[in-house]
């Protein structure tokens, strides 16, 4: 019985993959067991950027190891079309204020652009009945740069 792998994607597959979604899940080293949780993101076609509240179980493992999994997916109701990339890496908190205005203001963009609830908002640090510009006008939540990928899987179906 042959098995059959799953093809590789090639850098212009999954940069697309990655540029059309806004939903990923990184998985941050815990003490025992890795924490894996969903994220926001924007791509500017090299790095990923993630909004992240100033509270919870995520900031104490970023804080004690930046070194994470990040996994971006991509699939049909019925399986039968599928694709994913994970990248193992870094993350880095942003500090530069021009550089976080940017990114803060390219979350403001995808979150209309994809349409997406503003109840999406509660995720981010603001009250759902907040205006979507205040993403870009207060730092309710860190803003994390993936960085230092060391290693790229990004695989399709046939």
């Amino acid at each position: 019985m042959e098995i059959v792998k799953i093809p590789k994607m090639e850098k212009e597959e999954y940069d697309t993959l990655i540029a059309e979604g806004y939903i990923a899940r990184i998985a941050f080293q815990g003490d025992k067991y890795p924490y894996i949780a969903p994220f926001l993101y924007v791509f500017d076609g090299r790095f990923l950027y993630f909004l992240s509240t100033k509270y919870g179980r995520k900031n104490e493992l970023f804080r004690k190891s930046p070194y994470v999994s990040v996994e971006v997916e991509k699939y049909t109701k019925d399986l039968s079309c599928y694709t994913f990339v994970t990248m193992q890496g870094y993350l880095r908190q942003e500090e530069d204020s021009i550089q976080k205005k940017i990114v803060r203001e390219k979350f403001v963009n995808m979150i209309k652009e994809k349409h997406l609830s503003m109840n999406i908002l509660a995720a981010l640090g603001h009250k759902p009945g907040d205006p979507i510009e205040s993403i870009a006008s207060e730092e309710r939540s860190n803003i994390w740069k993936l960085t230092g990928v060391v290693d790229i899987v990004a695989l399709k179906n046939l």
